[in-house]
């Protein structure tokens, strides 16, 4: 299929991506290297997708006293046993060739002295397996993809929003994309689309996540029919700067950062006596929560992240970046003083149900990276997995895709042009509903259901407090119905594009709920006071979320290998 476009309606790719972050990214490249026509669509320009915020690094078995299977170990049991071990596999045997891919390629990662890629310790890791560029490796990472996918001049549709997938016979044959510009509605068509789009951070109060991080693709995918995976599995970061909740990297840690109470107290003695700050996340987020709740912690409700003793000379050649955002955002320079850190919500390891290959349920659709649940991160993941997963399985989807169309022939033009042209204006037709009449504020809405996730559907979970949050997420919903834009602009309409994702992260906060109140078990991130055991005999298994009146909650076994469940400690 080449690119056409009809009376500007209607664009035709072979492949469409939806998201350019660097899964979305990589995809497209290796899409456009197998020979197929691909386009990337995403709702801002590449190089400001959120891939750009991760600081601390990507996991990779370069060092030869480490190996993939030490690798896929750590993350299994990080994961507290949930991840499927066959995509760990993948994850771990094929992550020194991505790596080494993306120094050539030009990404410009940290040094030892003979001129090997450095690498640092991370939390739960046996090895210091994290090859990071100082402490702003997405950064580095997304900047390199950008310029191979500029290399091939490959389209970008940058600042498009997309509102649906299309669907028709029961496979996504594309979407309608809004242009963000002007507010004309365009149907795209493809053989396969690829759903790259990121994490949910923004239905909660307190979040690293940019504010472009509102779920948008996930929910585009229940709205379709697509089940979600291990939705109630979201990731607190131990370290986010008090009263921003800017990310501080846990390179801060892994380079021998120490957490104080107000008492002056490394107080992570007490919850992992043997790694410490080297924890797991979900452990060193808890252990945060429970010294400021038990009134260990500073007024205000953080501890302190101290490098003090680590010296100017290391901060400023490993740190650079976390010193700038503590002078910048806080006043103070962690060369002299400590800096004030709390938890915050930071990763979704749940999201669009997806194969080893990114295969959803659906034909022609495919969904990678945070966005989607692969489950190669379980109900925890590790830090420096996340940056691997967009690569490994980026390009893993691209050749799948590009292998799906060659193998399924071409859909019936006919159908796609019924299909294309409904849609279109059934979007046209919501979207102008939505600008007639008065109604309530999308940020009413958003700011109370921000409130209730960060509260119920926390770090601690109750039963209580779950089916509380249950009873205000309906009413939420029930008020979002009537929502109204009171901005008629054309340009650049950023209320109308805020209306429509409320919507979504309404869904996906009930799905999170739901599976939340349903897991009567503490495991990884989820961890319920009522139900303070993990429970293999009941709920070694993922849950799966479809779209009904009421999410529709079944569940699916975990692939278990190499690696039997056994006691989780650090």
């Amino acid at each position: 299929m080449t690119e056409i476009t009809l009376d500007n309606d209607l664009v035709s790719h072979d492949i469409i991506v939806i998201g350019a972050g660097l899964a979305g990214l990589r995809a497209a490249i290796e899409i456009h290297d197998m020979g197929m026509n691909v386009a990337v669509i995403s709702k801002v320009h590449p190089i400001r997708s959120h891939s750009g915020a991760a600081q601390g690094g990507i996991n990779a078995s370069l060092g030869s006293d480490d190996s993939w299977e030490a690798h896929a170990f750590d993350t299994i049991k990080g994961s507290d046993y949930l991840a499927d071990q066959d995509t760990v596999e993948v994850l771990c045997k094929e992550a020194p060739e991505r790596v080494i891919e993306m120094e050539n390629w030009g990404c410009n990662f940290s040094r030892r002295e003979n001129g090997r890629v450095a690498q640092r310790p991370f939390g739960g890791a046996g090895f210091p397996r994290t090859c990071f560029a100082g402490d702003r490796t997405g950064h580095n990472l997304l900047h390199t993809l950008y310029e191979q996918v500029i290399k091939r001049n490959i389209r970008i549709y940058s600042e498009w929003f997309v509102t649906k997938l299309l669907v028709g016979k029961g496979r996504c044959l594309g979407c309608v994309a809004m242009n963000m510009a002007d507010s004309k509605i365009v149907a795209f068509r493809s053989e396969a689309t690829i759903l790259a789009t990121g994490g949910y951070g923004r239905i909660y109060q307190r979040s690293t996540n940019a504010i472009i991080n509102r779920g948008h693709g996930i929910s585009l995918a229940y709205n379709a029919g697509v089940p979600l995976e291990d939705m109630e599995f979201v990731q607190f970061h131990p370290t986010t700067l008090f009263g921003t909740n800017i990310l501080i990297t846990e390179g801060a840690r892994g380079e021998g950062g120490y957490l104080l109470n107000k008492d002056n107290e490394r107080f992570m003695e007490r919850y992992a006596k043997d790694t410490m700050e080297l924890a797991p996340r979900d452990i060193v987020a808890r252990a945060i929560q429970k010294e400021v709740d038990e009134g260990r912690g500073f007024p205000g409700g953080f501890v302190h992240l101290d490098l003090r003793h680590l010296g100017k000379d290391r901060i400023d050649k490993r740190l650079a970046g976390i010193r700038q955002i503590s002078v910048d955002f806080a006043g103070i320079d962690p060369v002299k003083k400590p800096i004030p850190v709390q938890p915050g919500q930071h990763y979704s390891m749940g999201g669009v149900s997806s194969d080893i290959n990114g295969r959803t349920p659906m034909t022609g659709l495919y969904a990678i990276g945070e966005c989607a649940c692969i489950s190669v991160h379980g109900a925890n993941r590790l830090g420096g997995n996340s940056l691997l997963d967009t690569v490994v399985f980026g390009r893993r989807a691209g050749a799948a895709a590009v292998e799906h169309v060659r193998l399924s022939g071409r859909e019936d033009e006919d159908v796609s042009l019924d299909v294309s042209g409904k849609m279109k204006r059934d979007e046209e037709k919501e979207i102008g509903d939505l600008m007639t009449g008065e109604g309530e504020s999308f940020a009413t809405i958003r700011d109370e259901l921000q409130s209730v996730m960060q509260q119920y559907a926390g770090i601690f979970r109750n039963r209580q407090g779950l089916e509380h949050a249950l009873e205000e997420i309906s009413k939420l919903k029930k008020r979002a119905s009537k929502l109204k834009v009171k901005s008629r602009v054309k340009v650049f309409n950023l209320e109308l594009m805020n209306a429509l994702e409320l919507k979504g992260m309404l869904e996906l906060g009930h799905v999170i709920i739901m599976g939340a109140l349903a897991r009567e078990e503490s495991r990884g991130a989820h961890y319920r006071t009522d139900h303070l055991e993990r429970d293999d005999e009941n709920w070694l298994k993922h849950t799966l979320a479809y779209k009904d009146e009421e999410p529709r909650l079944e569940y699916k076994a975990v692939n278990i290998g190499m690696f039997q469940p056994q006691k989780r400690e650090y």
